[in-house]
C-alpha cells in the first residue's frame, strides 16, 4: 500500500498543492499488534476528517496529497533527524512517537523510544515516499506555472495544555516567521481567513512544521503555508464527530481564501 493518496483536479489545474500529513488512520500489519488496541481504534492525535473537509479542492483545480498511515507510525511533519521544531517547553512527540500529546504510552510495552533500525525502516518505507511525492508534484506545477503554493492542512483539539496553556485560536496561519512564502501570499491568506469572523493568529503558537519550513522556498517561486485549525471549526464539541454544518461554514472560508490565492498567484 502506498503511504499517500493523490487527488488530481477534475478541472484545469491551478498552482496549488494541498498536503494533509496527519489525517491518516491506518497501521501497517507488521507493527499493528505492537500498539495498544484500544488506542489505535481511534488514534487521538489524528487530524480527523481534514481530508474530507478539503475534498472540494480538486473541483477548484487544486491537487491534494493525503497520508494513509497514522502519525503514530511516523510523523510526516517532523524533521527526519528528530530535531525539535520548537524550544519553548511544549511537549514534542518524536518522529516515531511512543506517547500521545498528553504523554500517554501508545505501545503495549510502553517503550520510551522506537529502536533506531525500526525508525530508519519507517523513514524509508513511509516518510521518504511522501516527501518525494510532494517534491515531484510541486516541481510539476512550478514547471507549468512558474510558481507554486503548498498549503499544509492541519487541525488540533481546542485545548492541549501540554502544548499551549490556553485554548487555541480558531485558525493559525504559519509561514515560518515570514520565510516560507512571499509577503503577498501571506497577506492574501490572512485577508481571506480574517474576513470570516474567526479568531485568527499568525505564527503563534504554530509557525509551520517541517513540511512548511522545508518546502517553502520563495526565492525559487515555491511557497508554503500551514493552516492549523481548532477541530470545533468543523467537528462537534466532543471533537470526535464531523459536523456537516460547521464544516460547510469552514469550507466556504477556505474556498474564498483559495480563490484569493489563485488570483494572487496568477
Amino acid at each position: 500500500m502506498e503511504p499517500f493518496k493523490i487527488n488530481i483536479p477534475s478541472g484545469s489545474r491551478v498552482p496549488i498543492l494541498l498536503s494533509s500529513p496527519h489525517s491518516g488512520i491506518a497501521f501497517p500489519e507488521e507493527i499493528r499488534n505492537d500498539y495498544k488496541a484500544e488506542l489505535i481504534k481511534q488514534p487521538d492525535d489524528t487530524d480527523w476528517f481534514v481530508d474530507k473537509l478539503y475534498d472540494f479542492a480538486p473541483s477548484m483545480g487544486i491537487t491534494t496529497i493525503n497520508a494513509v498511515f497514522s502519525r503514530w507510525v511516523i510523523d510526516l511533519n517532523r524533521d527526519p533527524e528528530s530535531k525539535p521544531l520548537y524550544t519553548d517547553g511544549r511537549i514534542i512527540t518524536a518522529l516515531c512517537p511512543t506517547t500521545d500529546f498528553f504523554g500517554n504510552p501508545i505501545y503495549n510495552d510502553e517503550r520510551s523510544a522506537v529502536r533506531q533500525d525500526e525508525v530508519d525502516r519507517r523513514i524509508e518505507r513511509y516518510y521518504i515516499p511522501y516527501h518525494h511525492k510532494i517534491e515531484e508534484l510541486l516541481t510539476d506545477l512550478r514547471n507549468q506555472f512558474g510558481k507554486v503554493l503548498l498549503w499544509d492542512c492541519h487541525s488540533i483539539r481546542q485545548y492541549v495544555p501540554t502544548i499551549h496553556k490556553e485554548k487555541f485560536p480558531d485558525l493559525i496561519l504559519g509561514d515560518a516567521d515570514g520565510t516560507s512564502a512571499s509577503p503577498g501570499l501571506i497577506e492574501t491568506a490572512l485577508g481571506g481567513l480574517e474576513n470570516a469572523n474567526r479568531r485568527v493568529s499568525h505564527n503563534h503558537p504554530f509557525k509551520g512544521g517541517y513540511i512548511t519550513r522545508f518546502f517553502g522556498r520563495p526565492i525559487e517561486n515555491q511557497h508554503a503555508l500551514q493552516l492549523e485549525m481548532s477541530k470545533v471549526m468543523y467537528m462537534k464539541d466532543d471533537e470526535l464527530q464531523y459536523d456537516a454544518e460547521r464544516a460547510e461554514e469552514m469550507r466556504t472560508i477556505l474556498k474564498d481564501t483559495f480563490e484569493r490565492l489563485i488570483d494572487t498567484l496568477e
